[in-house]
């Protein structure tokens, strides 16, 4: 792997857990040589993330909206910044860039930007692997909802079982690594008349 997107919070939480996992996470890719590809932001976990890549002598590629970047929360001192017009704009791109997808602590935005990755693997749209850093349980209630729904037949197991969970940033990057997708039908971008 050369590039992960990481997605997390623009805000830091009330745990200071989550703030070092970032910090933690951030020079654990540093010193692997993969990029840090993510939403751009210096503020909250987002910038926590960046900063320590940064300064473990990592590389750090943002990816912000002209909005964002015009409330000045972008942040300027990553290695690559591009700014984008839209929030689509802006998803495509930090998916281009990566290898694998890597979920920190994070709100509405985090999941949001997981699942839609997760679900495009589901789809056959890309092959690369979705994992969530599951720091002091924050994931535990969210994946217990999705073995729930596997278990009412929402869900398919192969699906479900796409996402790599752990609590430890090194066996988390090594379990990425060695990630061997499921065979799903291709899908189809465009049909021929």
């Amino acid at each position: 792997m050369k590039a992960i997107t990481v997605f997390c919070g623009s805000s830091a939480g009330r745990d200071p857990g989550f703030a070092a996992a970032a910090r933690s996470f951030g020079a654990l890719l540093a010193r692997e040589r993969i990029t840090l590809v993510y939403g751009g932001g210096h503020v909250g976990l987002m910038g926590v993330l960046a900063d320590a890549a940064l300064g473990a002598g990592g590389r750090a590629v943002g990816v912000i909206p002209r909005a964002l970047w015009d409330r000045e929360v972008g942040h300027r001192g990553l290695t690559e910044l591009h700014v984008v017009e839209t929030m689509h704009e802006r998803k495509a791109m930090m998916a281009s860039l990566a290898d694998a997808f890597v979920a920190l602590p994070g709100g509405l935005g985090t999941l949001e930007e997981i699942f839609e990755v997760w679900t495009w693997g589901q789809l056959g749209i890309h092959a690369k692997p979705c994992g969530f850093l599951d720091v002091a349980g924050y994931y535990a209630p969210l994946l217990a909802f999705l073995d729930q729904a596997v278990a009412r037949g929402l869900v398919r197991r192969e699906h479900r079982a796409m996402a790599i969970v752990d609590d430890d940033g090194e066996t988390l990057l090594r379990r990425l690594g060695e990630y061997e997708p499921p065979r799903v039908a291709k899908w189809v971008t465009a049909v021929e008349p």
